[in-house]
């Protein structure tokens, strides 16, 4: 928010939060004093301005509620009045010490936002994972210790922290939109207490505090998430989305489509742009976790890209119902589809590793499953398998063995066994390629 207004709590009161994102009241009086309101409601009084030295800085004066609209003005214009005598309040808080978990987390979120961070491979800090620390702060972080001074925490309170997260105190009920509920958990309890860790890890660089209080914090192992899709459950998945089509929204069912022929990851698939796909057989991204990529698609992925319509002005495969963005609900659809199927422990990344394990049950190497997935290279011959054409035809085969499984229309059981019947067009079994029409997979009682 820009515009300029007197600051009542009558104006406070009416701005709603926008989640994901931090939003800004400034007051048309007093320059540099405004409120500032969280993605999770959390609404503050701050004051913007520059040092003797010319660098711009903000400091929280305190919480809308705890302190009036007049209370907050009359203590920013005191402020002001010292730092027109060359004084300077944010270095004097952060000298005595009294800099709070949440005011580092801010800093640290404007901070990144504004690309002044370096994160991996010394680039500035992805969207993607400002995005997922943003809520990790406001969902864990700022509820259980964002009012602890950082110069006080010691490793057991952090400790405590997490242990806190993974018993769910954080946990909340699913809300309006099309996310899921947070549940917390062991996984999710040892990300935060990554993400703090990295976020005084910045801070200290920068100066802004003088000690790391999580180093030597103990985490909770990271728990591999083993679950893949059977190939009978893959067929499950298919019957549903047939059977959801009316109802669910259309691009978050091709997202879900996408995602278990594609093994690519959530972010990925769902902020395709039209100009990095290639009528040859892959994706140019401009941008992945692991930096830009070529990563080759089967035909039955490169159908469902180009079976999106095209809304124009927008450059997203799969843009959002405004066309401002791209799709951002697949995971949403996803799960209603699992509550639908009974599955409790489906999650885009299991269709991810679906893919790749379907690869490796076709009998593919480890190198060229970790090529298919877009994993990062670590050796100079890993770096250009990707262009190989054995994983072209790795691609195009796994996509097509699961797109037929998608599509399964019947299934039965004989005396002889149980018999799986697809329509197939374009199944690959046994590297031969192009076959059409009904295939049928046989397996003994025994298998």
């Amino acid at each position: 928010m820009s515009e300029q207004k007197k600051l009542t709590k009558r104006v406070i009161d009416g701005c709603q939060p926008k989640k994901g994102k931090t939003l800004f009241v400034w007051d048309g009086e007093l320059r540099g004093f405004g409120c500032k309101i969280e993605g999770a409601g959390t609404k503050s009084f701050v004051l913007q301005y520059r040092n003797a030295e010319g660098r711009k800085r903000r400091i929280v004066l305190g919480r809308y509620g705890v302190l009036t609209v007049e209370q907050a003005r009359d203590d920013a214009r005191i402020k002001l009045g010292e730092i027109t005598k060359g004084e300077d309040p944010a270095e004097e808080k952060r000298a005595r010490g009294g800099l709070t978990v949440g005011v580092v987390c801010d800093w640290y979120l404007t901070e990144a936002a504004a690309g002044r961070l370096l994160g991996r491979k010394r680039q500035p800090i992805k969207a993607s994972t400002l995005y997922m620390d943003r809520s990790r702060v406001e969902t864990h972080i700022r509820p259980l210790i964002g009012r602890r001074s950082v110069g006080a925490l010691i490793l057991a309170d952090i400790e405590r922290m997490q242990t806190d997260i993974a018993a769910g105190k954080t946990a909340k009920p699913r809300g309006e939109g099309r996310g899921r509920a947070t549940v917390g958990g062991k996984g999710a309890a040892s990300r935060s207490v990554t993400t703090l860790h990295s976020i005084f890890a910045h801070a200290k660089r920068h100066g802004l505090i003088e000690a790391n209080p999580a180093t030597g914090v103990r985490k909770f192992p990271e728990q591999r998430r083993m679950r893949r899709l059977s190939r009978t459950e893959i067929g499950e998945l298919g019957k549903a989305l047939r059977a959801v089509a009316d109802t669910e929204h259309p691009v978050g069912l091709a997202i879900v489509r996408l995602l278990v022929l594609s093994g690519l990851r959530l972010n990925e698939a769902q902020g395709v742009r039209r100009e990095w796909v290639s009528n040859e057989g892959y994706i140019a991204f401009g941008d992945t976790k692991t930096g830009a990529q070529i990563r080759i698609i089967g035909k039955p992925v490169l159908k469902v890209l180009r079976s999106q319509p095209v809304l124009e002005g927008s450059p997203y495969i799969f843009p959002s119902d405004g066309g401002q963005s791209h799709f951002i609900a697949a995971d949403g659809v996803l799960g209603r589809i699992c509550k639908q199927i009974g599955w409790t422990d489906v999650t885009a990344h299991t269709l991810r590793h679906t893919f790749g394990s379907m690869a490796g049950e076709l009998g593919y190497s480890e190198l060229t499953i970790a090529a298919m997935l877009g994993h990062a290279a670590g050796s100079v011959t890993s770096r250009y398998v990707h262009l190989d054409e054995a994983v072209q035809s790795a691609v195009e085969r796994v996509s097509s063995f699961i797109a037929a499984l998608l599509d399964s229309v019947e299934e039965k059981t004989t005396a002889s066994g149980n018999i799986f019947s697809f329509n197939a067009p374009s199944l690959l079994v046994g590297g031969a390629m192009g076959i059409s029409g009904a295939v049928t997979i046989r397996r003994s009682a025994a298998g």
